[in-house]
């Protein structure tokens, strides 16, 4: 089984043909999804781990590239949000228990599924996570940003977490950073889900900072860096786990820093500039764009493994509108920000 592994990641990874062009957009890839994670704690590697996709790279290469430079990345963008004050360092240090829990189930199961199903079925495996979880998280996040009286405290999103809070099983911890006071079971959950999903697609902030939110109820800024100081824990050990097998590809880690470095810079410093409502209105478009994205590229792969037959045309068209739709996603989000710093700019000076 190991010899066959062998010689099926070694095919794949001579796939991998990277020309100035392709050098140059995964470069550029990293700048927007750096941008992204620094403002949101989330949203860099459901734009990246896609856009390598797009690019011809194999989703598990893409998955397990982006964990590996995940974890710079996290690294640079949880000691500037630790600086203002964002990171909750005991809630952090508690998921993240958990959290290593998830990631290494996840990378059972997606080396399971490469191995027995090839590139097609992996990319299919990851494309169909990302579609069911964004548009999930999208859903409940425009619900939040566009319902009527947005000031309410009283309302279903926010009950749910005062609810939580009031259930009082042992053992029940403070964070004073984050201002709340929950079971560690409620932890429990968060920390797997988000391990599982970084292992999978190589992204777990789009459920972790929503879950901080919605279920804990802690403040949308605290939770971006919060989610940063986790992705340091899942993105070395995923990385780690996916070298050991031969799934992570330097080349692409390094162009992924080259663009993300400042990218994760500029976005950390814009959430000091904005109220939380507007986090959450980036957040809500770009997963929503992503989930769109994903979709789109499913008739690809289902095509490639002779599960269905449609149209040489109108699968070509997807696959072009698909990777549109996710660097236009991309480009408005990191638009939206620039924006949101200049008004505050103008305001201040």
């Amino acid at each position: 089984m190991e010899s066959e592994t062998a010689t099926v990641v070694g095919e794949v990874m001579s796939l991998i043909a990277i020309s100035p062009k392709i050098a140059f957009s995964i470069a550029g890839l990293g700048f927007l999804g750096g941008m992204l994670s620094g403002f949101i704690g989330s949203g860099g590697a459901f734009i990246m781990t896609p856009g390598m996709m797009a690019l011809g790279v194999p989703g598990l290469v893409a998955v397990s590239s982006n964990l590996a430079h995940k974890l710079g990345k996290a690294i640079v963008g949880a000691r500037k949000h630790s600086k203002m004050g964002n990171v909750d360092f005991r809630l952090g240090i508690c998921i993240s228990i958990f959290l290593l829990l998830g990631v290494n189930l996840a990378v059972f199961l997606n080396e399971h599924i490469f191995n027995y199903m090839g590139k097609a079925g992996s990319d299919l495996y990851i494309n169909l996570t990302f579609v069911v979880l964004l548009s999930g998280v999208s859903l409940i996040i425009f619900k939040d940003c566009f319902r009527s009286k947005p000031a309410n405290k009283t309302d279903k999103t926010i009950g749910l977490a005062e609810k939580i809070a009031k259930i009082n099983i042992p053992p029940m911890i403070n964070f004073n950073i984050a201002k709340v006071r929950v079971s560690l079971w409620f932890v429990a959950i968060i920390g797997l889900s988000t391990g599982w999903l970084a292992g999978t697609v190589g992204v777990g902030g789009f459920i972790g900072v929503p879950a901080m939110i919605y279920v804990l109820g802690v403040p949308a800024m605290v939770a971006a860096g919060t989610e940063l100081f986790l992705a340091i824990f899942s993105g070395g050990f995923g990385s780690f786990q996916y070298g050991l097998r031969g799934f992570v590809d330097i080349r692409l880690v390094l162009l992924l820093y080259l663009g993300s470095i400042l990218g994760l810079s500029i976005g950390a410093i814009a959430t000091k500039m904005v109220s939380e409502l507007e986090i959450k209105r980036v957040m809500a478009m770009v997963i929503g764009m992503s989930a769109l994205s994903r979709a789109m590229a499913i008739p690809k792969n289902l095509v490639d493994l002779h599960f269905k037959t449609f149209p040489a045309a109108m699968v070509s068209g997807l696959d072009i509108v698909s990777t549109l739709t996710l660097y236009g996603g991309a480009i408005i989000g990191v638009v939206m920000i620039i924006r949101y710093i200049i008004r505050f700019k103008q305001a201040s000076g």
